[in-house]
């Protein structure tokens, strides 16, 4: 395996004209959480929300408007001319679908994480991107945190003996969300993003369903090469990395995290700072795609990353099942 082949996250400034020449119609599909920050963003005076215009939300719910913004069927969504951009906000078990049909009518996708629920999929849905020609961008505003920055400033250069990486909240419904690897993908995307390529080692899950309780416990390995003895050998050293999930009624929402390096340890995070405008800086992004800003180069390397990390996940689940 090569070594870290994660996207560093693109700076926040974006390189965009004062006035835009156009506006790209948007409609948010799904106004849970995610899709009404990303409303928000668009609405207010941004330097990418000026290369955006609303014009509705998609929903399975009646709601008619919110905030003055008109909820549209998705029929109308997938035909409209106007509409020129689709944000994918609503369950993951649903995202792939909702992809493929905007990507087949000729729109460019934003899409919360995980995108798919398979790497091939995925695979599949960026060959029919690259067919139309238009952008699909999967979210990461995890890569986007001050957590996450002091971490990359804090491993960079030094050895990994070996790690661990807890987080804790309240149930999740898999039906709705996927199997924990990709629910909690977000998490798996930092250890790539910091270590480099993984591998499965092993990996459990416990369930309580009466409870509404579970714990995944995956050991994974990092690849390192070192040359040894002459230049043209090389010897593999592997670093232990335990990632647990663990989900349940009364766990708080928290990050637990132990590194330790040949150079010393870093045990939980300290503050460093509130997160803001994380998903705006996450539309930034995408409009830098959309203006064609963001060169080949990060455009693939994003992009093994993320195929990465999901067949990580799907090797989580088949030893988990």
């Amino acid at each position: 395996m090569e070594g870290k082949s994660s996207l560093e996250p693109l700076e926040e400034e974006t390189k965009m004209n004062a006035e835009p020449e156009r506006k790209f119609g948007v409609v948010v599909v799904g106004v849970g959480r995610a899709g009404s920050v990303r409303m928000r963003d668009l609405r207010n005076p941004h330097a990418s929300s000026a290369f955006l215009n609303l014009i509705g939300f998609v929903s399975r719910r009646e709601l008619k408007c919110i905030d003055d913004v008109q909820q549209i069927s998705l029929e109308d969504a997938l035909s409209s001319q106007e509409v020129e951009v689709a944000y994918i906000c609503s369950e993951s078990t649903s995202h792939e679908d909702y992809i493929r049909q905007f990507l087949n009518a000729g729109k460019h996708i934003l899409v919360e994480y995980p995108m798919t629920l398979s790497r091939a999929a995925a695979q599949d849905l960026w060959d029919l991107a690259e067919q139309k020609g238009k952008v699909l961008h999967e979210e990461h505003v995890e890569l986007l945190m001050e957590e996450f920055a002091f971490l990359k400033k804090e491993v960079v250069g030094k050895e990994l003996l070996k790690g661990t990486l807890l987080f804790t909240a309240g149930p999740l419904e898999e039906e709705r969300f996927g199997f924990p690897a990709f629910s909690g993908i977000s998490r798996l995307t930092w250890l790539v993003s910091l270590f480099g390529e993984l591998s499965v080692v092993s990996a459990t899950l416990e369930e309580r369903k009466e409870d509404q309780y579970m714990k995944m416990t995956v050991c994974l390995e990092t690849e390192n090469k070192r040359s040894f003895a002459c230049p043209e050998y090389e010897l593999l050293i592997y670093s232990p990395l335990t990632w647990i999930e663990e989900k349940g009624p009364g766990l708080k929402r928290n990050r637990h995290l132990s590194f330790h390096f040949k150079s010393g340890s870093l045990e939980n995070m300290p503050n460093v700072g509130v997160n803001k405008n994380i998903f705006l800086k996450d539309q930034n992004i995408f409009v830098q795609k959309l203006l064609g800003q963001v060169s080949e180069k990060e455009l693939i390397a994003e992009k093994k990353r993320i195929l990465h990390c999901l067949w990580l996940a799907e090797e989580i689940q088949k030893h988990c099942c």
